[in-house]
């Protein structure tokens, strides 16, 4: 027996025409420093017909990838519709990365058209010699003015986005596209060797924003909501709001290039934002002004979800006292990249802290298991540890032009992440594979120390990485920011360890410095931390 449903193709533009239509009246605000222009979906949706009319018109077609080197604004939302919607592919080229990995990932997906922000366009400009494919350049002026030795600079030919649109009809005939067909594509922070690309399908796009309201329950991306997309939108498309929002009918409020505590806590006071997400160094920058600033009025949030790195209890308890709900999710750009939300299981209070620290709970459309160092899989017991494997509909089976088995295992994605999962699908992340610390053949949990530095008062950030020891293999260098004022010293932040973490995870090696390395999403940089340790740009103090 066959079954007598229809065979519907799971696009991205069913995802458009269904918020074009149904939540036509949901809004789009940008910000520019100063307030917000604002766009109904209705009126979002006549430009994205124009701007995919304007790409067939230089020559973009089916398959070919289209690059933004974008900030998180109007413009970009147009073209997460308007570039796989043709069949072309959205390529979102990472603001943050170094020249070289920016001139390798733009050649190696091949790139025909680059949209830009004319504040960003001397980034873009300045590899645009070494850059293969690009022939036409868009602009999108946000206010930085561009000259023509500029302008001659990029060695293709130059578009105003604007006058673009404004050449094009309202209307476009959108191709009959496979729901298994490349729609987007964005490549990992680079963290080990050069970024690796991830091609996410219609298909799995269109799975992974259906299943997001599944994820987090309490903070919906619906028509009630407005959402403050602060995740930027190079990196794992948003962790996949856009298309969720724009699917389930939240208004989008884009903070361009405004992305520091001040404007962003400010933005959710004057924008009434109902729910937001970002990585918790952007969190606790917001929390700080927050907590100087009592006087904005946030009543209308109902909270945050935070992630690309663990949680830090003491971000959990500062906005818990402002009365601000923080849930954790867990994902890759592998992943497109939800796999799980910490939202807490049936029996246990919605704000319980102990549930929202964990790394969060498996959603619906995901697998996991634990595989332990010999290749067996771990029991669901909450203790035993072992790396993270995960497959799924929206999670990669390759990259691109780069098939790295060792990556895989049997069918599986190999996360890189050390763990358990409990008996209700709780999975708790004790470190990444490549950076846990093994000292005297036992195990110390970088991630754990961190947290445990972090919950000083006097605390503003920490990062724990492993350093050679001649006696015991490896042992934990501890750097540390102070907050503003703050003298706090080694001796007083291993004292205060002293009664948290076992004897011999206390770290005897110290720096201090003005600021963590991050990386180009936001997360501490160990990588160049370790360098930085190993050539003696840090000043390591030994107790």
């Amino acid at each position: 027996m066959r079954s007598t449903m229809q065979d519907t193709q799971l696009t991205i533009p069913m995802i458009f025409r269904h918020g074009a239509r149904v939540h036509r009246d949901s809004k789009v605000l940008t910000f520019d420093g100063a307030g917000c222009s604002e766009a109904t979906f209705a009126e979002v949706a006549e430009r994205v017909e124009r701007l995919a009319a304007a790409l067939r018109r230089l020559g973009v077609g089916e398959g070919d990838p289209v690059g933004t080197f974008l900030w998180n604004n109007q413009e970009h939302l147009e073209a997460y519709f308007a570039v796989p919607a043709l069949g072309a592919v959205l390529h979102t080229l990472n603001l943050r990365l170094f020249p070289e990995q920016l001139a390798h990932i733009v050649n190696e997906a091949g790139d025909k058209v680059v949209l830009v922000n004319t504040t960003v366009l001397p980034l873009l400009a300045r590899v645009a010699p070494e850059l293969r494919t690009v022939e036409h350049v868009v602009l999108v002026d946000d206010g930085a003015p561009v000259d023509d030795a500029l302008r001659a600079q990029l060695g293709a030919t130059v578009h105003g986005y604007e006058e673009l649109l404004a050449a094009e009809p309202s209307g476009v005939a959108w191709p009959d596209l496979d729901e298994r067909a490349a729609a987007a594509m964005c490549y990992t922070s680079g963290t080990t060797g050069d970024p690796k690309g991830v091609v996410y399908s219609h298909r799995s796009t269109w799975l992974h924003a259906f299943a997001y309201n599944n994820a987090a329950p309490t903070l919906p991306l619906t028509d009630r909501e407005r959402a403050l997309v602060v995740v930027p939108m190079f990196h794992v498309n948003a962790w996949g709001w856009p298309f969720a929002a724009w699917m389930h009918g939240a208004d989008m409020v884009m903070p361009s290039r405004f992305l520091q505590g001040e404007p962003l806590a400010r933005l959710l006071a004057a924008t009434a934002t109902t729910v937001s997400a970002g990585v918790p160094t952007i969190w606790n920058d917001v929390l700080s002004f927050l907590q100087a600033h009592p006087e904005l009025d946030l009543s209308a949030l109902k909270g945050l979800v935070s992630g690309g790195s663990a949680l830090p209890p003491k971000l959990v308890e500062g906005f818990d006292e402002l009365g601000i709900l923080v849930l954790q999710g867990w994902g890759m750009t592998e992943t497109s990249p939800v796999c799980a939300v910490s939202f807490p299981p049936r029996g246990a209070a919605p704000d319980d802290p102990g549930w929202r620290l964990k790394t969060g709970r498996v959603v619906p459309g995901v697998e996991i298991r634990i595989v332990g160092d010999d290749g067996s899989e771990a029991p669901w017991d909450g203790e035993t540890t072992g790396e993270i494997e995960v497959r799924g509909p929206w999670i990669t089976a390759a990259y691109h032009l780069d098939p790295a088995p060792e990556k895989f295992h049997d069918g599986w994605l190999r996360t890189g992440d050390i763990g358990s999962v409990d008996g209700r699908g709780f999975i708790q992340i004790s470190d990444r594979l490549k950076d846990v610390i093994k000292s005297g053949g036992e195990w110390i949990s970088s991630v754990e120390l961190e947290n445990e530095i972090m919950s000083h008062p006097d605390v503003a950030e920490a990062s724990v990485i492993g350093v050679p020891d001649e006696r015991w293999g490896e042992r934990p260098l501890a750097v540390v920011v102070r907050r503003e004022g703050s003298a706090v010293g080694a001796e007083e932040l291993r004292a205060f360890l002293a009664d948290r973490v076992a004897r011999w995870w206390l770290p005897e090696r110290w720096a201090f410095v003005d600021a963590v390395p991050k990386t180009s999403v936001g997360k501490f940089d160990k990588k160049q931390l370790r360098r930085q340790e190993a050539s003696g740009e840090l000043e390591v103090r030994g107790l």
